[in-house]
């Protein structure tokens, strides 16, 4: 049988539209990077007419540059950019502010203010998170706070708020949609994933009137159909999902213990732990997997805010490179033990430190160090960061010895080949690394029913290759060591 699966991947610097074959296959891509704004320090920003323009234009470009017809669609997935905030208008579908994008730490303050408070318990208790600007709470508070007449307008049940998937499913079903998944539900701060419902208690807390929220469905489900004049047809779309949950049902890790990372803009290492909602010790995050009829799959998650934005900035900022294709042949070029550490807290430090104030450096510059070497450290970072996400889950008791991962970084053969080393873990990169895109199709193709079971869809998971650690323990503890020690640098 013919027809498409379309996946729409909105993420943090560019939107995808990516076609699969009912097989899981890729068919053909289209992509289109949109700008990022950035008002004051700590602010990162997005014009919500970017995030819905790249995704209708690459949508239709990614049809027509193959013949392919909207009524050859069998259904349509989402995936996203998690916790960036939208508030719009529900009569005019217009946002009322800029997205507030996750990086963003406008609201360091209030949350510095609330965890003084002694609120950190009763958050985590409910939500699994902790009290930081990452989340969408805080930064709808701020929208209603801070835009004229928002709060009063909220009140009146004038506006929506939503994460980047239900701001997209309204418009691309002309408004008369508003739900989320659960899984993006779960990294609003407001969300309680034990009883899997919007939070009175967290509502009152962060003063958010409960009209503006979206309606919580399963991942795979009957989210609405598209307005038939954007594509040409009327689709059906059935899968939603954050990227990192996304990541995690593409990678099919649907067995409790198993683990994967995602290179992208940031790093998400995120850890299946079936049906129980572990909470850790050493401020990971425990979230919504996926939820399937009905029944939650929980993880632990570590989030590093920058990975292959280190990248992005060696590129454009200092101009250092032409693009991340040239990182590769640099390192390979450079001794590992160059002396050089990059610690890439441009927007404070993430999982596990949860420092908003920490600012990015470079230590151990020398008249020798050239370009080779802050390449390799800005790549090396990414891997240093990921074992700051292994050792706090060791810590809680769960180990992941193999990692599948995924992203635009894992293309480079020289970053995994460290990552094994720093991790003394296996590396499996799969045959698709488009794994974020692949989790929502599959997500819509299971509802549509073109994917039978969990089962199949694990069958269906291919290894391209596989990292073995070579470095001796004493020498990986050794490089470890200096790393923790510029981390440290950068929180004095």
């Amino acid at each position: 049988m013919s027809g498409y699966i379309l996946s729409i991947d909105q993420g943090t610097t560019s939107s995808r539209a990516v076609l699969f074959t009912r097989e899981g296959r890729v068919h053909a891509i289209a992509q289109e990077e949109f700008p990022q704004i950035f008002p004051e320090d700590g602010w990162v920003e997005h014009n919500p007419d970017d995030l819905w323009g790249t995704v209708l234009r690459t949508c239709r470009q990614v049809l027509r540059e193959n013949g392919i017809g909207a009524e050859e669609l069998i259904t349509i997935g989402i995936t996203n950019q998690r916790e960036t905030t939208l508030v719009w208008d529900r009569q005019s579908g217009k946002p009322i502010y800029n997205a507030i994008v996750w990086q963003d730490r406008r609201t360091a303050g209030y949350c510095e203010s609330l965890a003084e408070q002694g609120l950190e318990e009763l958050v985590g208790s409910k939500t699994g998170l902790l009290i930081d600007p990452y989340f969408s709470a805080t930064k709808l508070r701020w929208v209603l706070d801070e835009v004229p007449g928002a709060r009063a307008r909220a009140e009146r049940g004038e506006l929506a708020f939503g994460t980047v998937d239900s701001y997209l499913l309204w418009q691309l079903t002309g408004g008369k949609v508003h739900r989320t998944d659960a899984t993006n539900a779960s990294r609003t701060m407001l969300f309680n994933i034990h009883s899997q419902e919007w939070d009175s208690e967290l509502l009152e807390l962060f003063d958010i009137p409960a009209s503006l929220l979206p309606e919580v469905m399963d991942s795979a489900a009957d989210f609405g159909w598209t307005d038939a004049e954007l594509l040409g047809a009327s689709v059906p779309v059935q899968g939603i999902a954050g990227d990192q949950q996304a990541a995690l049902f593409g990678q099919t890790c649907f067995a409790e213990g198993m683990a994967k990372s995602t290179y992208g803009t940031g790093c998400f290492f995120m850890l299946n732990t079936g049906d129980k909602a572990l909470r850790s010790a050493n401020r990971l995050l425990t979230t919504v997997a996926y939820r399937l009829n009905g029944t939650p799959t929980y993880a632990l998650e570590g989030s590093i805010f920058i990975a292959g934005a280190a990248i992005q900035w060696i590129r454009d900022g200092l101009q250092l490179i032409k693009g991340a294709g040239e990182t590769e042949s640099l390192a390979e070029q450079t001794p590992l033990d160059h002396g050089v550490f990059m610690v890439p807290a441009f927007t404070g430090l993430g999982a596990p430190y949860w420092n908003p104030n920490a600012r990015g450096a470079i230590f151990g510059l020398t008249r020798d160090t050239g370009i080779k070497e802050i390449v390799t450290a800005g790549l090396q970072s990414v891997c240093y960061q990921t074992k700051d996400l292994q050792k706090a889950m060791e810590s809680d008791g769960v180990r992941p010895t193999t990692l599948r991962v995924d992203g635009g970084m894992v293309a480079n053969n020289w970053v995994l080949n460290f990552l094994a080393d720093i991790l003394g873990a296996r590396v499996d990169r799969p045959q698709i690394i488009e794994t974020t895109a692949l989790g929502a199709a599959y997500l819509a193709g299971l509802q549509a029913g073109v994917f039978a079971s969990l089962e199949q869809l694990q069958a269906m998971w291919c290894c391209d290759k596989s990292f073995e650690p070579a470095m001796s323990k004493e020498r990986r503890d050794w490089f470890y060591a200096q790393w923790q020690e510029a981390v440290r640098r950068v929180q004095a």
